[in-house]
């Protein structure tokens, strides 16, 4: 056969759907994916294989015909990192006709189901900050996974079981804080890169909010004014010695984690942590630390968290 005559097969675009979508026929297994996606924003095709219990290789068929499809999305921002990291995971996201789809067979509410076009918004450090929690909260839920006597409780399960008053806010995970400076009340927002909690066998329920920290915030400013580690620090300290979790959440109490980009770092949060004087706050030992390499290395529950203080701490 004259080697000229042979026809190389089709590859479909990565990033654009194809004109004519392979054949498809949505099955609950699709529809459990689409859910996933729903609850965690953005998630890599390694991350949907763990979390539906399938193949990577079964994963990604699937989603190649649920991108095709229009169900989800592939977000384009990837494109600025593909050309050095071209084995990469491709990141999804939900697609608005799979939004539709949640709505009509779930029963959903979505306050905004425009995905797609904030999808097309979604810069690449967004994307990839969005990546990293997921890699945390994954990793979390397969650890309490292969737990019988702990339950990971999804953000999404917390809010529901919050005061009526903080569900109906625009963002009810998030606390304002007030914090004196120079004779000055400042009005400081918190809102928490991931909030969850552990339910275990004897009933009991442990509450964390968590900073995934990328290493790009100064850990100490001079002016108050603007975004700082130790400003944050305090907030959460504030928050807590005004029992605002309490007023707002329902919590006795709850814990910060912190994952950092090393341990000089980490070293220098735990400083400027020591140095913070809130009274009737908890002081150091409301904040866990680690770095992101050292936490790759075991599972978040049986981890060798650092309280602020620095004595080791485990979640469970």
């Amino acid at each position: 056969m004259d080697a000229q005559t042979l026809v190389a097969p089709t590859r479909r675009p990565r990033f654009h759907r194809a004109p004519e979508p392979p054949a498809f026929r949505l099955t609950d297994d699709d529809v459990h994916i689409v859910r996933q996606l729903a609850r965690h924003r953005f998630l890599k095709s390694t991350h949907i294989a763990a979390l539906v219990g399938r193949s990577l290789d079964r994963t990604n068929d699937r989603l190649l015909r649920l991108f095709h499809a229009g169900y989800i999305d592939r977000p384009r921002a990837q494109l600025d990192y593909y050309p050095t990291a071209g084995s990469s995971p491709i990141a999804y996201a939900l697609a608005d006709r799979g939004a539709r789809l949640l709505i009509q067979r779930d029963g959903i509410e979505f306050a905004n189901v425009e995905w797609s076009r904030k999808n097309r918004k979604a810069g690449r450090p967004f994307i990839e900050h969005q990546l990293e929690i997921v890699d945390f909260s994954v990793a979390l839920q397969l650890a309490t996974g292969a737990r019988c006597d702990l339950q990971f409780i999804h953000p999404n399960d917390i809010v529901a079981a919050f005061p009526k008053e903080t569900r109906a806010a625009r963002n009810p995970l998030s606390l304002r804080v007030k914090l004196s400076h120079q004779g000055a009340l400042h009005d400081i927002g918190l809102v928490p890169d991931l909030v969850f909690g552990l339910q275990f066998a004897d009933g009991s329920r442990h509450s964390f909010m968590v900073e995934i920290d990328r290493g790009t915030m100064p850990i100490s400013r001079s002016d108050f004014l603007q975004t700082s580690f130790k400003r944050k620090m305090r907030a959460y300290l504030t928050a807590h010695a005004g029992k605002q979790h309490e007023k707002h959440f329902g919590w006795k109490t709850f814990r910060v984690l912190t994952v950092t980009t090393d341990r000089y770092r980490m070293q220098s949060m735990m400083e400027a942590l020591r140095r913070l004087r809130i009274p009737h706050s908890p002081g150091a030992p409301l904040f866990f630390f680690t770095t992101r390499d050292e936490l790759r290395a075991s599972d978040p529950l049986t981890h060798e968290w650092r309280d602020g203080n620095g004595r080791a701490v485990r979640l469970n």
